[in-house]
């Protein structure tokens, strides 16, 4: 069986001192499905209620922006709340080592102690981390609050999440900006293209089958394009 990466001295180090850089790829799956989502399920509505080409465009191309802009937005401003957040408790434990280093040795042992560590390597242990202040700071922030120790960017993730967004979302309009018969039926496949694809790229950072995730993915979405179609041609006698 072929392993991930190699385990001599040498990978090891070379791998451990390449900085760690946050995955944006929640963000682009996040706005991919959800652009790809509501575009095309305002495009089966209005074909649903039977309405024509130019109310599609209309509609699509204002949620592009509109629905687009918000949820990056939305994405910026929480993840922005999760840096906030971990700057807040950094700021708390420097004050308590400032004020108290002798609990916060001790709260750093206790935690090296569930860790199954015990006697003088318990000791050693948090003698070393305590000898660095950032490293004493970073360890009571993972174990103590749960904070992830690789936070990821609020702008770029809004960026991530905008681009997701667009670009998958602009798949359902396409057939509809040229004259070409039939065009919701293509604006189903390739929708369904997206949805897919979405769900057999997010596979690699998972342990379902890529084909698995592209399966589930596609259900998802077209489940609520269903849904929209469904309801506009219920209301299409009010339109």
């Amino acid at each position: 069986m072929t392993l991930e990466h190699e385990h001599t001295v040498e990978a090891i180090q070379a791998r451990l001192a390449t900085e760690t850089k946050p995955n944006y790829i929640r963000d682009w799956v996040y706005g991919g499905i959800d652009g790809a989502v509501t575009t095309f399920a305002i495009v089966a509505g209005v074909v649903g209620a039977n309405l024509s080409s130019g109310i599609i465009l209309v509609l699509g191309l204002a949620n592009l922006l509109a629905d687009g802009l918000s949820m990056a937005a939305s994405n910026y401003s929480g993840t922005k709340s999760e840096v906030d957040d971990a700057d807040r408790l950094r700021e708390i434990e420097k004050k308590h080592i400032d004020q108290d280093p002798v609990g916060e040795r001790e709260e750093i042992r206790q935690i090296l102690k569930q860790k199954g560590l015990e006697g003088q390597v318990l000791n050693d242990a948090t003698d070393a981390i305590i000898a660095n202040e950032k490293v004493w700071i970073e360890t009571m922030l993972v174990d103590e609050y749960g904070v992830s120790p690789i936070m990821r960017k609020p702008t770029t993730s809004a960026l991530a999440t905008f681009a997701a967004f667009v670009l998958c979302g602009a798949v359902p309009l396409l057939p509809f900006l040229v004259s070409i018969p039939s065009p919701f039926i293509i604006a189903s496949v390739l929708t369904g293209i997206v949805f897919f694809a979405i769900g057999s790229m997010k596979s690699r950072w998972s342990l379902s089958a890529w084909w698995h995730s592209g399966l589930e993915t596609l259900i998802i979405g077209s489940g609520a394009a269903g849904v929209a179609y469904i309801v506009g041609y219920l209301l299409k006698g009010l339109v």
